[in-house]
């Protein structure tokens, strides 16, 4: 395989100085920590974040913070906006974690994808709303162990679409479902392998936020992550998926593009971990706003160019069927 190498490692993703965003200490009420937040734009222009709070059972539930700019000022819900119901959810008897938000046209509602994290393990959840206020639980969709899971906002040649990463005897790769109804799915599809050797998306990848449409397909950003004596590197990578066939991956990023280096993502309750759940993109359809979390401690942000990290894509990127 022919490897281009760059002069220098492109700045795809611009770190905010107000970094981090949003952290422990500004929560209305205590929290151990707060990290991997989903994101939307709401009608008002405002910025939600959908965030995950881990309190000091070790628990996490999922809270709302509101921002005019994305930025600063957020307005936190006074109590947990999206609790575990153990009762009539066993499923979710250790607690919820790492939402994706998905705007449905369709259905004039968002969906929401998370973990839901019970004795059997991880499995995916999904629930409905129209307000961050309400929410209307379709409940488990994804069995354990399973995670990482965003739906897509469209239908696929008449099918609902899921994006997840299940755990197999085969790896912990990322895969696509299609549903009729939102709550049956099946036709299970292999979409992107984790690779084997050196790389830093061995062993173990996962989708990132949701899928960004665009024209020349779905692109993805990914986390791999790289096992080292000192524990693993979560980093962040790009792969592009056919608009019409999302199951089918067109090219794969050589190499990652962002991963842990400044203080509050190398430090934390889980050291060099960026975790993206959530973006935003402003009326231009270009200009990205990612919301991570960092170090499995605080929100952070990063802003960036699609048309850009497209272009970067094209040029560094592999054929998805390369492993080695």
């Amino acid at each position: 395989m022919s490897v281009r190498y760059e002069n220098h490692r492109p700045r795809l993703l611009k770190r905010h100085p107000a970094n981090p965003v949003l952290r422990p200490q500004d929560w209305p009420y205590f929290v151990n920590s707060v990290f991997n937040c989903g994101a939307t734009r709401l009608p008002s222009g405002e910025t939600l974040l959908l965030v995950r709070a881990e309190d000091c059972s070790g628990e996490s539930h999922l809270t709302a913070a509101r921002s005019a700019d994305g930025v600063t000022n957020w307005q936190i819900d006074p109590e947990p906006t999206f609790v575990p119901d153990p009762e009539r959810h066993p499923e979710e008897r250790w607690g919820i974690e790492d939402p994706r938000i998905v705007w449905v046209p369709e259905l004039g509602k968002y969906a929401v994808t998370y973990t839901c994290y019970g004795p059997a393990g991880p499995g995916v959840s999904l629930a409905l709303t129209e307000d961050f206020r309400e929410f209307e639980r379709i409940g488990v969709v994804m069995p354990p162990e399973d995670k990482d899971a965003a739906l897509l906002p469209e239908r696929v040649r008449g099918r609902w679409a899921m994006i997840h990463r299940p755990v197999s005897n085969v790896g912990a790769n990322i895969w696509m479902s299609f549903s009729p109804d939102l709550r049956h799915w099946g036709d299970h599809t292999l979409v992107l392998r984790a690779r084997r050797g050196p790389w830093w998306d061995v062993n173990k990848i996962g989708l990132s936020p949701p899928l960004i449409p665009c024209e020349e397909g779905w692109l993805m950003m990914y986390h791999g992550v790289k096992p080292t004596p000192a524990g693993s590197l979560y980093r962040v990578g790009l792969a592009l998926l056919d608009r019409e066939d999302p199951t089918r991956c067109l090219v794969r990023s050589h190499r990652w593009m962002f991963g842990p280096e400044a203080d509050y993502e190398r430090t934390g309750d889980v050291a060099d971990v960026v975790f993206p759940c959530g973006y935003t993109l402003a009326d231009d359809g270009n200009t990205l706003s990612l919301y991570y979390g960092a170090a499995d401690t605080c929100v952070a942000l990063a802003t960036g160019s699609v048309r850009e990290m497209l272009a970067w894509l094209k040029t560094v990127g592999i054929p998805a069927d390369r492993t080695e």
